[in-house]
């Protein structure tokens, strides 16, 4: 009886012994209460309590843990049903307040997240909730660290993860998007034909510019050759007509002297003057205006005897030959009768 005695105390002494000794993990801790009552938090190490009166009623991590969001229906400012879901990361930094101040602080967590994300959807349009996703994480964010703060809890992170519209909303954004995407098409389309008749308009006024300026300076050039070219045949014929009047003169001047000298130089005379008449005819008869010509062989015979007689008053009355003067000669007299 002794010995079974015996054998009991050291059972109880000995688990009471190893109930003392609490050995807790790296970012871990436990709340100890005593006879009911909170007494103290452990820290990570190794640790000891008081057999059968301190007890572990709550012992959690103290590193960030990841709350994932179920997805929820909510309704936007202006009356579309749509689904979100969200990851919030958190961790406990009070582990009393974690504890005795909250019942249950997971469900509390997700109830507050759920609350919050209504809430804010709640004043956004559809169209805002696409693209302001950042603007509500970040108001989550504080509003939720705000609401856990006497909790023990920190927020870190709050991610909205899917946003999704009814199916019905997402035929009718399909539909938007594609008018959208045809009104885009047409524009860029229309846009191109402008730009492209634009370019044309200005390669056709450029390409007429340029014609315009060539035709302008060919008709310059032209302009110029043709009157280089009067001035070169006015200066042609004016040369000419001094080489014939000093050959005529020349002429003149040889057949004054012959006359002066030799008073049988008449007869010659006479000669060069037919002769000039007969040439006068054929040139008349060979030009591209000339008419049909009838020439009196008298008229021919007419002028050399009025030359004849010009030429005879400067002989004397008495028979006598006078010193033949070319001044006196009548010119004017000679051509009325070689015209006439």
């Amino acid at each position: 009886m002794g010995q079974f005695l015996t054998l009991v105390l050291i059972a109880f002494f000995g688990s009471g012994l190893a109930g003392s000794v609490k050995i807790v993990k790296e970012k871990e801790e436990y709340l100890i209460e005593s006879l009911g009552s909170y007494r103290k938090k452990l820290e990570p190490g190794l640790n000891f309590v008081t057999p059968f009166i301190d007890k572990v009623v709550y012992k959690d991590t103290v590193k960030e843990k990841v709350l994932d969001v179920p997805a929820q229906s909510c309704i936007t400012r202006d009356n579309v049903s749509i689904t979100v879901d969200a990851v919030v990361y958190w961790r406990i930094m009070d582990m009393y307040k974690a504890f005795y101040k909250v019942e249950s602080l997971r469900d509390a967590m997700v109830n507050m997240v759920l609350t919050q994300i209504r809430s804010e959807m709640g004043k956004l349009e559809l169209d805002q909730t696409f693209t302001a996703r950042t603007e509500i994480n970040e108001i989550l964010l504080r509003e939720l660290d705000i609401a856990t703060d006497p909790w023990g809890v920190k927020v870190t992170r709050v991610e909205l993860r899917d946003i999704m519209p009814s199916k019905a909303v997402q035929d009718s954004m399909e539909l938007q998007m594609a008018a959208e995407r045809q009104k885009r098409a047409n524009i860029l389309t229309s846009e191109g034909h402008r730009d492209s008749a634009i370019n044309s308009a200005q390669g056709d006024a450029q390409a007429k510019l340029l014609e315009a300026e060539a035709d302008k300076k060919a008709s310059i050039l032209r302009a110029e050759a043709e009157q280089q070219a009067i001035i070169l045949k006015a200066e042609g014929e004016r040369q000419e007509q001094i080489l014939k009047a000093e050959a005529t003169a020349e002429a003149m001047k040889i057949v004054m002297d012959k006359l002066k000298h030799d008073p049988n130089a008449r007869e010659a005379l006479q000669f060069l003057l037919a002769q000039n008449y007969l040439e006068m005819g054929k040139e008349i008869g060979n030009s591209d205006s000339s008419k049909v010509m009838f020439m009196d062989p008298r008229s021919m015979i007419s002028t050399i005897e009025g030359v004849q007689s010009v030429i005879s008053q400067n002989v004397n009355r008495n028979g006598n030959q006078q010193p033949f003067n070319p001044v006196q000669l009548d010119l004017e007299k000679i051509e009325r009768d070689i015209n006439r």
